[in-house]
């Protein structure tokens, strides 16, 4: 993998790091950017960040907030104590990464280091297009997903296999009942269109 390639095994990132990786810059090379005047931090640096932060304090972005801490001494007492201020950390406070690409592409955001692969996608497997239809995107990554992997075939049928996957990511397409539990029905419906073994049969042994 390449070093920004890292980065991507992150579920979790600070609003700082998050704000450098949209603008394509290594958070590993400025540790210490929040120090910095703001004429001589990284291009585009500032608006990401003010972008995150915006969305974080107005609620239209997930975050675990987290106050900055400051160290003051007591002479009365000969000793320093931390005490929370009301300012956020961004260097500490976090967001998931999914919640963040949710957002980013709210904001018409499809390219860059989060969606390294998306640029030529279909418009018709974008959740954000305007006629978007869940089941069908689900059919198409459910055979694409299957085709691409062998192991997901290992022991089973293409339909076993097709099955297992709509069940394991039924949550991104609206596939599970009120209770939370996959709906079944329409995941069964779905396996059938993605099947390309319409024959079936017994699956064949691995190895």
């Amino acid at each position: 993998m390449e070093k920004m390639d890292y980065w991507r095994l992150c579920d979790e990132l600070s609003v700082v790091q998050a704000a450098l990786l949209i603008v394509g810059i290594d958070p590993e090379e400025y540790p210490y950017v929040m120090n910095w005047e703001e004429h001589k931090r990284p291009e585009n640096f500032s608006a990401a960040l003010a972008a995150l932060s915006h969305a974080i304090l107005g609620d239209r972005l997930p975050a675990t907030i987290r106050t900055a801490v400051e160290t003051r001494w007591d002479s009365v007492t000969e000793a320093s104590y931390d005490y929370d201020t009301d300012e956020s950390d961004w260097q500490n406070t976090t967001i998931l990464v999914e919640d963040l690409k949710v957002w980013l592409k709210g904001r018409g955001v499809k390219t860059g280091f989060f969606f390294p692969q998306t640029a030529d996608a279909p418009d018709y497997l974008d959740p954000f297009y305007k006629n978007y239809a869940p089941k069908l995107s689900a059919a198409i990554m459910a055979w694409q997903a299957v085709n691409a992997d062998p192991d997901l075939m290992k022991g089973k049928t293409v339909k076993q296999a097709l099955l297992k996957w709509l069940r394991k990511n039924a949550d991104h397409f609206g596939l599970t009942k009120d209770d939370g539990n996959p709906n079944e029905q329409g995941i069964e419906e779905i396996a059938k269109i993605s099947n390309w073994d319409t024959k079936g049969g017994a699956p064949k042994t691995p190895g």
